[in-house]
């Protein structure tokens, strides 16, 4: 497979207009490591544009790139102003990693002072910390987790924060059992030049995830799992508005 490289972002100018804040931004490019911390934990990942040759913060993606693999970058146009990184921002945003060789790209800090940790929004107390019964009456109900694009891997933080909402209302609830739902977004599209679509095994690779995850959490409570291909977007919070991550789901709905 040939090296994948920004080399159309390379040589065009930035766009001296400014997006518009909470525009959809939707591309395929190599991840830029800005080196903010010197070499210690939290830099900077930027992407370029090849369609604008805008740069963009993307550092913020519950995803996390790998400087060795393009990513896909779906993100809206934050409304902060602020370029601790050298670029304005997307935010809410995500980075999911595709089969796509790249050249690492690293830069120095350039004065840029970066993006010092902040605890996330999606964030789990420990386990050792007792949940906050979920008031009831209680019913069926459905919970979404979401995926990076062709992977069935959970992500640390924002996947972990779902499900253990999710388990936190199922033990109070105590439904009858428990169906988990794969999704995958099979139909194929072309973005930046690039063929993508997810395999259709991921849906039921997503679904098992979940399930032995549950069965874990909630052991004796019964846990079947169902595939669908055909991915339409939810509209739930969790996805941030976002279309195509919406796509990339399991579904744990109770049933009584």
């Amino acid at each position: 497979m040939k090296t994948f490289l920004p080399i159309l972002a390379a040589l065009l100018p930035l766009s001296p207009a400014a997006a518009d804040t909470g525009e959809l931004v939707r591309f395929v490019a190599c991840p830029i490591y800005r080196d903010t911390d010197a070499g210690r934990k939290s830099g900077c990942w930027l992407v370029d544009d090849p369609a604008s040759g805008r740069r963009w913060d993307v550092t913020q993606s519950p995803y996390k790139p790998d400087w060795q693999l393009a990513v896909l970058v779906e993100g809206r146009v934050s409304a902060d102003s602020a370029q601790p990184c050298g670029a304005p921002a997307l935010d809410p945003v995500r980075t999911s990693r595709l089969d796509r060789p790249c050249v690492r790209h690293v830069l120095p800090s350039e004065g840029y002072p970066g993006r010092r940790f902040v605890l996330p929004e999606r964030n789990i107390a420990p386990l050792s910390v007792p949940r906050p019964v979920p008031p009831g009456p209680y019913g069926e109900r459905t919970f979404p987790v979401y995926f990076e694009f062709d992977n069935a891997f959970l992500v640390y933080q924002y996947d972990d924060y779902l499900i253990d909402r999710a388990v936190a209302w199922i033990r109070a609830a105590k439904p009858r059992r428990l169906v988990v739902t794969g999704f995958a977004a099979t139909r194929s599209e072309v973005v930046t030049g690039v063929t993508l679509a997810e395999r259709a095994e991921v849906a039921a690779e997503r679904a098992e995830a979940i399930a032995e995850t549950l069965r874990r959490l909630v052991p004796g409570l019964p846990v079947e799992t169902r595939t669908a291909l055909e991915a339409q977007p939810t509209d739930h919070p969790d996805a941030d508005g976002l279309p195509g991550q919406a796509q990339r789901r399991a579904e744990i709905r109770a049933e009584f």
